[in-house]
């Protein structure tokens, strides 16, 4: 599946922001494009105004903090790492605005990007600390819930101060009393059928992803609340693409389509998770036949890329920036704690998402044929 232009210079702006300059080589390697298309992508921000172009390099509007002293390692001392999966594009936001909050504190920030690799998360954070970081902002990729138990114990005993960002620990587990900040993904599920049943739905299908703790609490949510409504007479849960789950596809036999589903429950919306792939199943379920939103009206969850299609997508955006914003405050206040002061007050902070109409959703006509 390619990746949309706006996402993808999303997150080169991201990559160069957080780390001053990068090689147009490295970064097209990382992002899995060709040297021609990142260059031409480059080119286009620095018109833009958004960086600026070298010989080779893409570099930073914001100047970046002077080196470290002479002695001192350059990768990480005195800074604090921000640690997130690969290629996780929901959480550019984040990252840029838990940066602008410890930049304008004057702390550098060195970002890491965790492979898929399993454990991948704790082998960085211990180079990171051991290179002198001060503080930590950690979104882990914890594709399953047993990958998120194994990541428990190493990460509750970390020696620095350490916020989670839009992840939300089982509770009474051992990252229970640990600094987080999360989007009420419950919520904006509600906003989502919410907004679909007031319309007059009453058959829903969600296509979620199932790879993430938020893809989690999003098809947790969605159960509950669609089994609790009275007004919602059918409801279904499936996959939104075939390598959404923790999973492999191999293990879990065919995709359904979409189209199919909707036709075999007699649905006439959907919720879909994340918008990426709700784009994609947009343009799916029209091959078959199905019109957005003559024929089934659709919500999107995420709303990095759902205005962008040829059907602008009705979507739940959850505060990303704002995430990262209030993660990089709760871990400057744990900076700024005097030496022997005590753990202080553990806070777990909540932010609640909004949802964007856009006109993908309508009234109910007759269900899809």
């Amino acid at each position: 599946m390619r990746e949309p232009v706006e996402l993808r210079r999303q997150r080169i702006l991201s990559a160069v922001q957080s780390r001053g300059a990068v090689k147009v080589t490295d970064l097209a390697v990382e992002l899995a494009v060709s040297v021609v298309t990142l260059r031409r992508d480059v080119e286009e921000l620095a018109r833009a105004g958004q960086l600026r172009r070298g010989h080779g390099v893409a570099r930073s509007m914001v100047p970046v903090q002077a080196a470290p002293e002479a002695g001192r390692p350059a990768a990480d001392g005195d800074a604090v790492a921000l640690v997130v999966p690969e290629r996780h594009s929901y959480l550019n936001e984040t990252l840029h605005g838990a940066r602008t909050v410890l930049e304008a504190a004057g702390i550098r920030t060195a970002l890491h990007i965790a492979p898929r690799a399993p454990g991948a998360e704790q082998a960085i954070v211990e180079r990171a600390l051991a290179d002198g970081a001060r503080g930590l902002l950690i979104a882990p990729r914890w594709r399953s819930a047993a990958a998120e138990q194994a990541d428990y114990g190493w990460l509750a005993e970390v020696k620095v101060p350490a916020v989670l960002m839009e992840r939300r620990p089982v509770p009474g587990s051992a990252l229970h009393a640990l600094d987080s900040v999360c989007s009420d993904h419950w919520y904006g599920t509600h906003l989502a059928v919410e907004h679909l049943v007031a319309l007059g739905h009453r058959r829903i299908v969600l296509a979620a992803r199932d790879d993430s703790p938020t893809a989690r609490a999003i098809r947790a949510a969605f159960a509950k609340i669609a089994e609790d409504r009275p007004e919602i007479e059918d409801w279904a849960i499936m996959l939104s693409a075939p390598d959404a789950g923790a999973e492999p596809a191999a293990d879990r036999g065919p995709h359904p389509s979409l189209a199919a589903l909707l036709r075999e429950r007699g649905a006439t919306a959907a919720v879909l998770h994340g918008d990426v792939d709700a784009l994609m199943l947009v343009q799916q379920i029209g091959d078959e036949g199905v019109r957005v939103p003559q024929d089934c009206s659709v919500v999107a969850y995420d709303d990095m890329v759902a205005g962008l299609g040829g059907t602008p997508l009705t979507a739940v955006a959850p505060p990303k920036a704002e995430i990262g914003r209030a993660a990089a405050e709760l871990l400057l206040h744990r900076l700024e704690r005097p030496s022997g002061a005590g753990a202080g007050t553990v806070r777990r902070v909540e932010l609640l998402p909004e949802l964007k109409v856009r006109g993908s959703a309508q009234v109910p006509t007759h269900p899809p044929k």
